[in-house]
């Protein structure tokens, strides 16, 4: 005879599925106990017991008199001294953007090929809240992590979500620092746009080859470009040979 599960743990792996999918991100509150327990059509006592489980886990915090929330260090920013000393080199930041090739360009290709059409309004919606020229470059980085994040989360993978989500801040101090560089020393704008759009154009077709080839030559335009705009830069140049010999 096999032995049913308890109610308790099903809901424990219905909330884990959620937070694993990006449903519920780290930090959100979660609704009151009796319209949670409505809406997963349970008891508030096997309810109780799920959310004691994922507290014990970790995954869950409750706080004394403003509720239950997904732990706030779920997604920790990377404090680790070396990461800190990597993100301050100018010549790590290409060391970045090349990273980004894998992320990007495999959460472009896996949102072709799997994303539903609500994962596509919502890439839509962000990349058209995107803010353009005359904007704080730091108001710009965090739209553009926000807006790969939608895109990380139409690809339905959820260790490549959870990889972007927790280099974030990271993330977005390499993008800071590109669009400062950008800014200062050339004038593409217009043919960034023009290639974000490019790349969503591609995911919303359901091309994953070329939602993949469209985010790698991005990134590839903008390496190109900061390479020019830094070719009297020594140590970046050092850095960037094996990306010319490419």
């Amino acid at each position: 005879m096999i032995k049913q599960p308890k109610l308790s743990d099903v809901i424990t792996e219905r909330l884990e599925n959620m937070i694993l999918d990006g449903t519920l991100s780290a930090g959100e509150k979660l609704l009151p106990e009796r319209m949670l327990a409505e809406k997963f059509k349970v008891s508030r006592p096997s309810l109780r017991e799920a959310i004691q489980n994922l507290t014990v886990k970790g995954l869950i915090e409750r706080k004394q008199g403003g509720g239950t929330f997904v732990s706030s260090s779920l997604n920790q920013r990377m404090t680790d001294p070396l990461m800190e000393l990597l993100s301050s080199r100018p010549e790590s930041q290409f060391d970045l953007l090349e990273f980004r090739h894998s992320l990007e360009g495999m959460a472009a290709f896996y949102a072709a090929l799997r994303g539903q059409q609500k994962d596509f309004d919502a890439l839509s919606q962000a990349l058209d809240d995107l803010p353009y020229s005359m904007v704080s470059t730091a108001k710009e980085a965090k739209a553009l992590s926000e807006f790969y994040i939608v895109m990380a989360k139409a690809s339905y993978n959820v260790v490549l979500l959870h990889v972007m989500r927790t280099m974030q801040p990271i993330l977005e101090e390499n993008i800071q620092a590109n669009l400062t560089m950008l800014r200062q020393g050339a004038d593409v704008e217009e043919t960034i746009v023009k290639q974000r759009k490019a790349v969503v154009a591609a995911i919303i077709s359901k091309d994953p080859v070329a939602a993949r080839n469209a985010s790698h030559e991005h990134l590839a335009f903008i390496e190109k470009t900061l390479l020019e705009i830094n070719k009297n830069d020594v140590a970046i140049q050092r850095s960037l040979r094996r990306i010319t010999k490419d």
